[in-house]
């Protein structure tokens, strides 16, 4: 862990270098005020050499002054420094976001990867803009001081230092006592986050079902349980902090009872414990700093590891080491071959021993009953996840050696569950192709028969849909992802149910575009309306995971099963 975060660390060496030696002068100005401050009371206001008064407060004021554009200075460094490593730090975690399969986000809670992404990674550009200078300059404050300390009366200091180890104790303890606790509380806070997350999404299935007390109390249960782990961090401050508070207030009792003792003695002059009385601060304040320090220091070290466990995480889908890359006129333009390829999903055996081949632009309907393996078929043919056995080969390679990027670029999917950006509707079809002109979307909205009712809305096709294209009926939100994918215009193309939610009339006017599409791509259309399939040139049957018929819609309604059986029902032929 400490490695990896180095590698960011290491690219400001010179910076950090630059502004540590700046915090040390800074540390040394700091001091230079306290010595002067005896030499007033000594020599000037005792001695009456008050020729030495105002070169005196010169000094003073010039260490001052130069100590606070000194401290800007370096300030602004730690600064830069943290925020550049935020910066790319918060690029390579989106990045590997990016390369991360489909099944690691079925896994993982959205508020987890979101706690990650702002409050952790927080922690990490606090540690470097003012944890590292904070800890750095007190340290040496406390040793200058009892530098200055010991050169005046090495008795009276080593009386100072003798609290020290009582204030170091305490402050270890909370180290190691607090340091779990935040760990505990950074998991519990991402929970909250995953509540909020859910509710925010899926705040239409709330209202519809009047569960608003059920996610009030879920909600309340996770809030209450983020109060209760920072009252346990709270309660192991409240136990350390007044101690190291305590000990640091016994210095002052210290110097005066035994500073006092001193000058009557005449083993110490009133000028040197004005010095003593000086430099209490540094002696006292790096002690008390040092629970708020360590504290950071802990915060830093929790939030850390939760980063990494996240940047080290691997794809479990990723590139061979020298990818199939095919241009861009041969991509898609070979048969399509399933040879024996058993797949499981989260766990469960989903697809047993499916074996069949596809030919160019052919289309291919897949149905079958709700379970059968329809979406982890098309699922296998995207790559979204291995198979446990078998092969799938696309242009006489099999997918495993195909460039990720490539693949996807060659087989376009658009399905059931239908994902719209907060964007106007334009740039929602665009998405695949950027660059495309206004009349290439227009076009690819008229194949997916999404035209009509774009022109009909008050903005047209630049009206924003909202998150998750929440300003669109379900049908439309199908059609605009229908012209995305036309406009994308992959060789390969998967419909996946994507006119479940349209009604008959509109269905076949997609299918007539679908038809047009015929011979120049490869098609698997999976529905469960078998209009959908009817014209298809290849329907395969999937029951139980299996292939259980396949032909064409003639050879299958002539034959007993499950596909004759469903096309009676929806056709009304049936008993």
């Amino acid at each position: 862990m400490w490695k990896w975060i180095w590698s960011y660390d290491k690219k400001h060496i010179p910076a950090l270098l630059g502004a540590l030696a700046l915090t040390t002068l800074a540390a040394a100005l700091s001091l230079v005020n306290a010595p002067l401050s005896g030499t007033i009371v000594d020599r000037v206001i005792l001695g009456g050499e008050t020729s030495l008064l105002w070169p005196i407060l010169g000094l003073m004021l010039g260490a001052t002054c130069i100590k606070l554009v000194i401290r800007y200075i370096f300030q602004v460094i730690f600064e830069h420094v943290s925020q550049s490593i935020l910066q790319e730090l918060r690029v390579n975690m989106f990045r590997l976001l990016q390369r991360m399969d489909s099944a690691y986000f079925d896994r993982t809670r959205v508020g987890d990867l979101m706690s990650h992404m702002t409050g952790d990674v927080d922690s990490v550009r606090h540690f470097h803009s003012w944890v590292i200078y904070q800890a750095f300059e007190n340290t040496l404050i406390f040793v200058f001081a009892l530098s200055i300390l010991f050169s005046i009366h090495a008795g009276f200091a080593a009386l100072f230092l003798a609290v020290t180890p009582l204030i170091a104790w305490a402050a270890i303890q909370l180290a190691t006592k607090v340091k779990p606790t935040f760990s505990i509380i950074r998991e519990q806070f991402s929970k909250l986050n995953a509540v909020v997350q859910e509710y925010i999404a899926g705040n239409r299935v709330v209202k519809a079902f009047a569960r608003e007390e059920h996610e009030s109390a879920r909600f309340n249960k996770e809030n209450d349980g983020y109060r209760q782990r920072n009252r346990e961090s709270a309660r192991i401050w409240g136990t350390y902090i007044p101690l190291i508070e305590f000990f640091s207030g016994l210095l002052m009792v210290l110097m005066i009872s035994v500073g006092g003792l001193l000058i009557i003695r005449g083993a110490l002059t009133v000028g040197e414990l004005v010095v003593f009385s000086s430099l209490v601060w540094a002696i006292t304040n790096p002690l008390r700093m040092s629970g708020w320090i360590i504290n950071d220091i802990q915060r830093f070290r929790a939030s850390l590891e939760r980063i990494y466990s996240l940047s080290t995480a691997k794809p479990a889908l990723e590139d061979v080491a020298q990818p199939y890359t095919p241009t861009p006129t041969t991509a898609g333009t070979g048969t399509i071959i399933f040879s024996h390829v058993t797949a499981s999903y989260q766990g469960d055996r989903v697809i047993e021993d499916i074996s069949f081949e596809v030919q160019p632009g052919q289309t291919v309907g897949i149905v079958g009953p709700t379970g059968s393996g329809k979406s982890t078929l098309m699922r296998l043919l995207r790559r979204a996840q291995d198979p446990d056995s078998g092969s799938i080969i696309i242009d006489n390679h099999d997918i495993k050696s195909w460039s990720l990027e490539a693949l996807h670029k060659t087989v376009g999917v658009t399905m059931q569950d239908v994902f719209l950006f907060s964007d106007s509707i334009d740039v929602n079809i665009a998405f695949a192709n950027p660059e495309a002109s206004r009349e290439a979307v227009v076009e690819a909205a008229k194949l997916a028969n999404a035209d009509d009712f774009i022109q009909l809305l008050p903005q047209g096709y630049e009206t924003i849909v909202g998150e998750r294209g929440v300003g669109l009926s379900g049908g439309q939100r199908q059609r605009v992802a229908l012209a995305r994918l036309f406009l994308a215009n992959p060789p390969v193309m998967i419909l996946d149910d994507t006119t479940s939610a349209v009604d008959i009339e509109t269905e076949k006017r997609i299918q007539e575009s679908i038809s047009s599409l015929k011979g120049n791509h490869t098609l698997f259309i999976v529905a469960h309306r078998l209009i959908s399939v009817e014209h298809a040139d290849l329907i395969i049957v999937l029951e139980h995971g299996r292939i259980a018929q396949r032909g064409t819609h003639a050879e299958l309604i002539a034959a007993p099963g499950y596909y004759r059986e469903v096309w009676e029902h929806q056709t009304g032929r049936g008993e």
